[in-house]
Protein backbone atom coordinates (compact mmCIF):
# COMPACT_ATOMS: atom_id res chain seq x y z
CA UNK A 1 0.00 0.00 0.00
CA UNK A 2 1.30 3.58 -0.67
CA UNK A 3 0.94 6.57 1.26
CA UNK A 4 -2.01 8.74 -0.28
CA UNK A 5 0.40 11.90 -0.81
CA UNK A 6 3.53 9.80 -1.91
CA UNK A 7 2.06 7.33 -3.79
CA UNK A 8 3.11 7.15 -7.37
CA UNK A 9 0.26 8.10 -9.70
CA UNK A 10 2.29 7.38 -12.96
CA UNK A 11 5.44 7.41 -15.04
CA UNK A 12 6.15 8.42 -18.34
CA UNK A 13 9.02 8.12 -20.56
CA UNK A 14 10.49 9.30 -24.36
CA UNK A 15 13.82 9.31 -26.06
CA UNK A 16 15.89 11.93 -25.38
CA UNK A 17 18.03 13.42 -28.78
CA UNK A 18 20.45 15.58 -28.38
CA UNK A 19 23.54 16.29 -30.88
CA UNK A 20 27.23 16.95 -29.83
CA UNK A 21 28.93 19.96 -30.71
CA UNK A 22 31.29 17.72 -32.73
CA UNK A 23 31.76 13.77 -32.74
CA UNK A 24 33.57 12.69 -29.31
CA UNK A 25 35.84 9.43 -30.30
CA UNK A 26 37.18 7.62 -27.58
CA UNK A 27 38.44 3.71 -27.96
CA UNK A 28 35.15 1.87 -28.08
CA UNK A 29 34.26 3.62 -30.71
CA UNK A 30 32.75 7.23 -32.03
CA UNK A 31 29.55 9.38 -30.44
CA UNK A 32 27.68 11.88 -32.66
CA UNK A 33 24.45 12.51 -30.75
CA UNK A 34 23.23 12.08 -27.51
CA UNK A 35 20.72 8.70 -27.27
CA UNK A 36 18.98 8.87 -23.71
CA UNK A 37 15.95 8.90 -22.25
CA UNK A 38 13.79 11.12 -20.02
CA UNK A 39 11.60 9.42 -17.01
CA UNK A 40 8.82 11.87 -15.40
CA UNK A 41 7.20 10.29 -12.23
CA UNK A 42 3.88 12.21 -10.62
CA UNK A 43 3.00 11.23 -7.21
CA UNK A 44 -0.40 11.76 -5.88
CA UNK A 45 0.63 14.91 -3.90
CA UNK A 46 1.19 16.65 -7.49
CA UNK A 47 4.99 16.95 -7.48
CA UNK A 48 6.75 15.69 -10.49
CA UNK A 49 10.24 14.16 -10.43
CA UNK A 50 12.57 13.76 -13.59
CA UNK A 51 14.97 10.95 -14.68
CA UNK A 52 17.89 10.73 -17.44
CA UNK A 53 18.64 7.20 -18.59
CA UNK A 54 22.16 7.25 -20.18
CA UNK A 55 23.13 3.93 -21.92
CA UNK A 56 26.21 3.41 -23.52
CA UNK A 57 26.03 0.11 -25.35
CA UNK A 58 29.45 -0.68 -25.49
CA UNK A 59 29.94 -0.45 -21.52
CA UNK A 60 27.12 -1.66 -19.91
CA UNK A 61 25.21 -3.14 -22.74
CA UNK A 62 22.16 -1.03 -23.16
CA UNK A 63 21.11 1.45 -25.88
CA UNK A 64 17.85 3.56 -26.08
CA UNK A 65 15.70 0.93 -27.74
CA UNK A 66 16.54 -1.70 -24.56
CA UNK A 67 15.89 1.36 -22.03
CA UNK A 68 12.52 1.87 -23.60
CA UNK A 69 11.49 -1.87 -23.01
CA UNK A 70 12.67 -2.17 -19.86
CA UNK A 71 11.01 1.06 -18.64
CA UNK A 72 7.84 -0.39 -20.46
CA UNK A 73 8.00 -3.61 -18.15
CA UNK A 74 8.52 -1.62 -14.85
CA UNK A 75 5.80 0.82 -14.85
CA UNK A 76 2.99 -1.57 -13.78
CA UNK A 77 5.50 -2.75 -11.08
CA UNK A 78 5.83 0.93 -10.06
CA UNK A 79 2.41 2.45 -10.28
CA UNK A 80 0.43 2.65 -6.76
CA UNK A 81 3.93 2.04 -4.79
CA UNK A 82 4.65 4.73 -2.36
CA UNK A 83 7.65 6.30 -3.40
CA UNK A 84 8.97 6.80 0.03
CA UNK A 85 9.99 3.37 -0.01
CA UNK A 86 12.57 4.00 -2.80
CA UNK A 87 15.01 1.66 -1.23
CA UNK A 88 12.45 -1.34 -1.08
CA UNK A 89 11.70 -0.31 -4.73
CA UNK A 90 15.15 -0.54 -5.80
CA UNK A 91 15.99 -3.33 -4.34
CA UNK A 92 13.25 -5.27 -6.21
CA UNK A 93 14.19 -3.69 -9.31
CA UNK A 94 17.86 -4.52 -9.43
CA UNK A 95 16.40 -8.18 -8.17
CA UNK A 96 14.64 -8.46 -11.54
CA UNK A 97 16.16 -5.86 -13.89
CA UNK A 98 20.23 -6.72 -12.62
CA UNK A 99 21.35 -5.81 -16.07
CA UNK A 100 19.65 -2.51 -16.77
CA UNK A 101 21.58 -0.97 -14.66
CA UNK A 102 20.92 2.55 -17.32
CA UNK A 103 17.18 2.37 -16.55
CA UNK A 104 17.11 1.32 -13.14
CA UNK A 105 18.86 4.23 -12.61
CA UNK A 106 16.99 6.40 -14.47
CA UNK A 107 14.09 5.90 -12.81
CA UNK A 108 16.00 5.73 -9.24
CA UNK A 109 17.00 9.45 -10.45
CA UNK A 110 13.06 10.40 -11.13
CA UNK A 111 11.97 9.01 -8.01
CA UNK A 112 14.39 10.30 -5.66
CA UNK A 113 14.01 13.91 -7.02
CA UNK A 114 10.00 13.30 -6.50
CA UNK A 115 10.71 12.11 -2.54
CA UNK A 116 13.23 15.31 -2.31
CA UNK A 117 11.01 17.69 -3.50
CA UNK A 118 8.36 15.90 -1.33
CA UNK A 119 10.73 16.61 1.92
CA UNK A 120 11.68 19.99 0.13
CA UNK A 121 15.57 19.52 0.50
CA UNK A 122 17.95 19.59 -2.40
CA UNK A 123 19.39 16.08 -2.97
CA UNK A 124 22.86 16.85 -1.83
CA UNK A 125 21.56 17.16 1.85
CA UNK A 126 19.17 14.13 1.09
CA UNK A 127 23.27 12.40 0.26
CA UNK A 128 24.48 14.03 3.46
CA UNK A 129 25.00 17.44 2.78
CA UNK A 130 29.14 17.27 3.03
CA UNK A 131 29.69 19.97 0.48
CA UNK A 132 27.22 22.48 -2.35
CA UNK A 133 29.39 22.16 -4.84
CA UNK A 134 32.10 19.86 -7.03
CA UNK A 135 34.60 20.77 -9.62
CA UNK A 136 35.28 18.72 -12.42
CA UNK A 137 37.79 17.91 -14.89
CA UNK A 138 37.39 18.19 -19.03
CA UNK A 139 38.25 15.42 -21.23
CA UNK A 140 39.66 15.57 -24.53
CA UNK A 141 38.26 12.85 -27.28
CA UNK A 142 41.21 11.03 -29.59
CA UNK A 143 41.83 13.71 -32.14
CA UNK A 144 44.89 14.92 -33.98
CA UNK A 145 47.69 16.58 -31.69
CA UNK A 146 47.23 19.85 -33.30
CA UNK A 147 43.57 20.00 -32.12
CA UNK A 148 44.55 18.11 -28.88
CA UNK A 149 46.39 21.35 -28.26
CA UNK A 150 43.87 23.68 -29.39
CA UNK A 151 41.43 22.44 -27.35
CA UNK A 152 43.62 22.06 -24.39
CA UNK A 153 44.29 25.95 -24.74
CA UNK A 154 40.54 26.61 -24.81
CA UNK A 155 39.83 24.64 -21.59
CA UNK A 156 42.65 26.01 -19.60
CA UNK A 157 41.27 29.86 -20.40
CA UNK A 158 37.91 28.46 -18.42
CA UNK A 159 40.16 28.04 -15.06
CA UNK A 160 40.12 24.41 -15.55
CA UNK A 161 42.72 22.44 -14.03
CA UNK A 162 41.94 18.87 -14.97
CA UNK A 163 41.97 17.79 -18.27
CA UNK A 164 41.10 13.75 -18.84
CA UNK A 165 42.82 12.93 -22.54
CA UNK A 166 41.17 10.02 -24.06
CA UNK A 167 43.77 7.34 -25.39
CA UNK A 168 44.12 4.10 -26.35
CA UNK A 169 44.85 4.91 -30.32
CA UNK A 170 47.93 3.40 -29.83
CA UNK A 171 51.03 4.66 -27.69
CA UNK A 172 52.88 6.85 -30.15
CA UNK A 173 49.52 8.28 -30.87
CA UNK A 174 48.68 8.27 -27.60
CA UNK A 175 51.95 10.14 -26.44
CA UNK A 176 52.04 12.56 -29.16
CA UNK A 177 48.46 13.87 -28.43
CA UNK A 178 49.33 13.85 -24.63
CA UNK A 179 52.39 15.70 -25.33
CA UNK A 180 50.38 18.40 -27.48
CA UNK A 181 47.81 18.65 -25.12
CA UNK A 182 50.58 19.60 -21.83
CA UNK A 183 52.10 21.96 -24.55
CA UNK A 184 48.20 23.79 -24.70
CA UNK A 185 47.90 23.29 -20.83
CA UNK A 186 51.06 23.41 -19.20
CA UNK A 187 49.72 24.06 -15.50
CA UNK A 188 46.81 21.66 -15.59
CA UNK A 189 47.12 18.24 -14.18
CA UNK A 190 46.46 14.86 -16.65
CA UNK A 191 44.94 12.34 -16.47
CA UNK A 192 44.47 9.66 -18.88
CA UNK A 193 41.46 7.19 -19.81
CA UNK A 194 41.90 4.04 -21.77
CA UNK A 195 38.50 2.76 -21.63
CA UNK A 196 40.04 -0.88 -21.74
CA UNK A 197 42.27 -0.04 -24.79
CA UNK A 198 45.81 -1.17 -23.91
CA UNK A 199 47.39 -4.31 -22.37
CA UNK A 200 48.82 -4.45 -18.95
CA UNK A 201 52.32 -3.87 -20.61
CA UNK A 202 50.95 -1.29 -23.09
CA UNK A 203 49.64 0.78 -20.38
CA UNK A 204 52.92 0.53 -18.30
CA UNK A 205 54.84 0.86 -21.29
CA UNK A 206 52.65 4.55 -21.96
CA UNK A 207 53.08 5.69 -18.77
CA UNK A 208 57.16 5.05 -19.33
CA UNK A 209 57.46 6.86 -22.73
CA UNK A 210 55.57 10.08 -21.15
CA UNK A 211 57.58 9.73 -17.73
CA UNK A 212 60.77 9.80 -20.04
CA UNK A 213 59.35 13.03 -21.69
CA UNK A 214 58.85 14.80 -18.23
CA UNK A 215 54.64 14.17 -18.19
CA UNK A 216 53.44 13.74 -14.55
CA UNK A 217 50.05 11.57 -14.64
CA UNK A 218 47.73 12.58 -12.06
CA UNK A 219 45.27 9.58 -12.92
CA UNK A 220 45.47 6.52 -15.47
CA UNK A 221 41.38 5.18 -15.55
CA UNK A 222 40.60 1.38 -16.42
CA UNK A 223 43.71 0.96 -18.63
CA UNK A 224 43.21 -2.95 -19.41
CA UNK A 225 39.74 -4.90 -20.30
CA UNK A 226 37.06 -4.98 -17.38
CA UNK A 227 37.80 -9.06 -16.04
CA UNK A 228 41.58 -8.44 -16.34
CA UNK A 229 41.87 -7.39 -12.94
CA UNK A 230 45.68 -9.28 -12.76
CA UNK A 231 46.36 -6.53 -15.61
CA UNK A 232 44.60 -4.18 -13.73
CA UNK A 233 46.91 -5.33 -10.83
CA UNK A 234 50.18 -5.14 -12.69
CA UNK A 235 49.23 -1.56 -13.76
CA UNK A 236 48.93 -0.21 -10.10
CA UNK A 237 52.13 -1.71 -8.88
CA UNK A 238 54.22 -0.87 -11.65
CA UNK A 239 52.88 2.48 -13.42
CA UNK A 240 54.09 4.61 -10.11
CA UNK A 241 50.58 6.75 -10.51
CA UNK A 242 47.17 6.32 -8.94
CA UNK A 243 45.31 3.57 -11.55
CA UNK A 244 41.27 3.87 -11.42
CA UNK A 245 38.89 0.51 -12.08
CA UNK A 246 35.85 2.24 -14.69
CA UNK A 247 34.16 -0.26 -16.34
CA UNK A 248 35.55 -2.84 -13.62
CA UNK A 249 33.31 -1.90 -11.39
CA UNK A 250 29.27 -2.02 -11.91
CA UNK A 251 28.12 -3.49 -8.34
CA UNK A 252 30.02 -3.36 -4.85
CA UNK A 253 31.39 -6.96 -4.72
CA UNK A 254 33.44 -5.48 -7.70
CA UNK A 255 34.92 -2.81 -5.23
CA UNK A 256 35.76 -6.31 -2.95
CA UNK A 257 37.22 -8.03 -5.38
CA UNK A 258 39.71 -5.17 -6.75
CA UNK A 259 40.58 -4.42 -3.24
CA UNK A 260 41.35 -8.37 -1.99
CA UNK A 261 44.12 -8.19 -4.51
CA UNK A 262 45.09 -4.44 -4.52
CA UNK A 263 44.15 -3.78 -7.80
CA UNK A 264 43.28 -0.44 -8.14
CA UNK A 265 43.85 3.31 -6.00
CA UNK A 266 40.67 4.33 -7.13
CA UNK A 267 37.53 3.07 -8.36
CA UNK A 268 34.85 5.28 -10.86
CA UNK A 269 31.30 5.51 -9.51
CA UNK A 270 29.01 5.88 -12.50
CA UNK A 271 25.16 6.43 -11.70
CA UNK A 272 24.28 4.61 -15.56
CA UNK A 273 26.25 1.42 -14.14
CA UNK A 274 24.84 0.87 -10.89
CA UNK A 275 22.29 3.21 -10.09
CA UNK A 276 22.08 5.13 -7.11
CA UNK A 277 21.21 3.05 -4.37
CA UNK A 278 24.18 0.52 -5.45
CA UNK A 279 26.27 3.36 -5.60
CA UNK A 280 25.98 4.35 -2.02
CA UNK A 281 26.71 0.99 -1.45
CA UNK A 282 30.13 1.10 -3.51
CA UNK A 283 31.36 4.48 -2.07
CA UNK A 284 30.69 2.59 1.75
CA UNK A 285 32.91 0.02 0.22
CA UNK A 286 35.58 2.20 -1.13
CA UNK A 287 35.77 4.03 1.89
CA UNK A 288 36.37 0.72 4.06
CA UNK A 289 39.12 -0.39 1.75
CA UNK A 290 40.83 2.95 1.72
CA UNK A 291 40.10 3.05 -2.21
CA UNK A 292 39.59 6.77 -3.27
CA UNK A 293 36.63 8.04 -4.58
CA UNK A 294 35.80 9.27 -8.40
CA UNK A 295 32.44 10.28 -9.75
CA UNK A 296 32.11 10.35 -13.64
CA UNK A 297 29.31 9.37 -16.14
CA UNK A 298 28.00 8.40 -20.14
CA UNK A 299 27.27 11.00 -22.45
CA UNK A 300 24.62 12.53 -20.06
CA UNK A 301 23.05 16.32 -20.34
CA UNK A 302 22.42 18.78 -17.43
CA UNK A 303 19.98 16.53 -15.70
CA UNK A 304 21.87 13.33 -15.26
CA UNK A 305 24.71 15.07 -14.65
CA UNK A 306 23.13 17.44 -11.60
CA UNK A 307 22.24 14.15 -10.04
CA UNK A 308 25.48 12.74 -10.21
CA UNK A 309 26.82 16.37 -9.00
CA UNK A 310 24.74 16.36 -5.92
CA UNK A 311 25.79 12.80 -5.39
CA UNK A 312 29.12 13.32 -4.85
CA UNK A 313 29.04 16.84 -3.23
CA UNK A 314 26.30 15.30 -0.50
CA UNK A 315 28.36 12.18 -0.21
CA UNK A 316 31.75 13.91 -0.01
CA UNK A 317 35.17 12.88 -0.17
CA UNK A 318 35.42 12.37 -4.26
CA UNK A 319 38.97 13.50 -5.13
CA UNK A 320 38.39 13.23 -8.69
CA UNK A 321 35.52 14.53 -10.78
CA UNK A 322 34.56 13.95 -14.05
CA UNK A 323 31.22 15.22 -14.99
CA UNK A 324 31.91 17.24 -17.71
CA UNK A 325 29.60 16.23 -20.91
CA UNK A 326 27.18 18.88 -21.07
CA UNK A 327 29.59 20.78 -22.52
CA UNK A 328 29.57 18.51 -25.76
CA UNK A 329 26.14 19.19 -26.40
CA UNK A 330 24.74 21.52 -28.69
CA UNK A 331 21.58 22.05 -27.37
CA UNK A 332 20.81 22.39 -23.30
CA UNK A 333 16.92 21.12 -23.16
CA UNK A 334 16.65 21.57 -19.34
CA UNK A 335 16.67 24.67 -16.56
CA UNK A 336 18.07 24.70 -13.38
CA UNK A 337 20.26 22.61 -11.79
CA UNK A 338 23.53 23.68 -10.82
CA UNK A 339 25.00 27.24 -11.27
CA UNK A 340 28.46 26.83 -13.50
CA UNK A 341 31.43 29.14 -12.71
CA UNK A 342 34.17 27.43 -14.74
CA UNK A 343 34.97 24.09 -13.94
CA UNK A 344 33.28 24.44 -10.70
CA UNK A 345 29.51 23.42 -10.58
CA UNK A 346 27.28 24.77 -7.87
CA UNK A 347 24.42 23.63 -6.00
CA UNK A 348 23.69 25.96 -3.24
CA UNK A 349 21.07 27.75 -5.01
CA UNK A 350 18.87 24.47 -5.67
CA UNK A 351 15.72 24.42 -3.21
CA UNK A 352 14.58 21.26 -3.33
CA UNK A 353 15.03 17.93 -5.66
CA UNK A 354 17.86 17.92 -7.92
CA UNK A 355 16.27 21.45 -9.53
CA UNK A 356 16.58 20.58 -12.72
CA UNK A 357 13.40 20.10 -15.25
CA UNK A 358 12.68 19.94 -19.08
CA UNK A 359 12.29 23.71 -21.08
CA UNK A 360 8.61 24.28 -21.09
CA UNK A 361 7.65 22.23 -18.35
CA UNK A 362 6.56 22.24 -14.77
CA UNK A 363 9.61 22.38 -12.01
CA UNK A 364 7.28 19.93 -10.29
CA UNK A 365 8.31 21.76 -6.60
CA UNK A 366 5.30 21.85 -3.96
CA UNK A 367 3.47 24.89 -3.83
Amino acid sequence: MSSPETGIRSIEFEPLNIPLIEPFIISIGRLDHVRNVLITVTLENGVIGYGEAAPLEPINGENQATVLATLQTCVPLLVGRDAMQWRKLSGELAGIFSVQAAARAGLEMAILDAVTKTMRVPLYQFFGGYTDRVETDISIPIVEPDRARELAQGITAQGVRFIKIKVGSGIEADVARTLAVKEGAPNSELQLDANQAYSASEAVELLQELRARGVRVRLFEQPVPKHDRIGLKFVTDQGRVPVAGDEAVFVASDVMDLAHIGAANVVNIKLMKSGLVTGMDIVAVCRAAHIRLMIGGMIESKLAMSCSAHFAAGNGGFEFVDLDTPFLLAEDPFEGGYRVEGPIYHLGEIKAGIGCWPKGRPSGMLE
